[in-house]
């Protein structure tokens, strides 16, 4: 298989072999570290994290934090939201590939360097959004970080059996760490 340039998309059967384009979210006073598995293919399209407008990442975390929802697509707004409360915001993985946004067809996973995100910051816990996202996190960057990795539930729009209270309910696990 050919290596390719970041970003860069190949066919693999029916799915896609993917590469990670858009870059890490932090500060060198980050306390909190949210993964996700992968961009979807609308999050890589606009180029910045939990991109597809169902997505209730942003409305979430904006409820959590009592700060106004950015604007679907001020990325701007939305990394200063993140700094302002010490949080940084990533993905698990670096490349794998997957068929469209679909977690369950993740295969030949490779992870992003989450050891070195986190000794550049004050990360003191990280939580995953979803459950892939966890699984992923505990099998191939636990044994690295050695800080174990809480779970949250899925903001996606395919995660319907959580509404929008009980999100925020679950995404207030941050604000200790904050």
């Amino acid at each position: 298989m050919q290596v390719r340039e970041s970003g860069e998309v190949g066919q693999v059967a029916n799915k896609q072999l993917i590469f990670h384009n858009i870059p890490p979210v932090f500060a060198p006073d980050s306390r909190v570290l949210l993964l996700g598995s992968l961009p979807s293919p609308k999050s890589r399209e606009q180029g910045f994290y939990y991109g597809h407008p169902q997505n209730r990442f942003w409305p979430t975390l904006a409820a959590v934090l009592a700060e106004p929802v950015p604007a679907r697509e001020d990325t701007a707004a939305k990394a200063a939201m993140l700094l302002k409360h010490h949080i940084a915001l990533w993905d698990v993985l670096a490349s794998c590939q997957i068929a469209g946004a679909a977690d369950a067809s993740i295969s030949q996973p490779q992870p992003n360097d989450i050891a070195a995100l986190l000794s550049q910051t004050q990360i003191r816990a990280v939580f995953c959004t979803g459950t892939t996202a966890h699984r992923l996190y505990q099998k191939l960057c636990l044994p690295q970080t050695g800080l174990p990795a809480k779970l949250l539930p899925s903001t996606s729009p395919a995660n319907r059996r959580w509404g929008a209270e009980q999100l925020q309910e679950a995404y207030r696990a941050i604000l200790a760490y904050l």
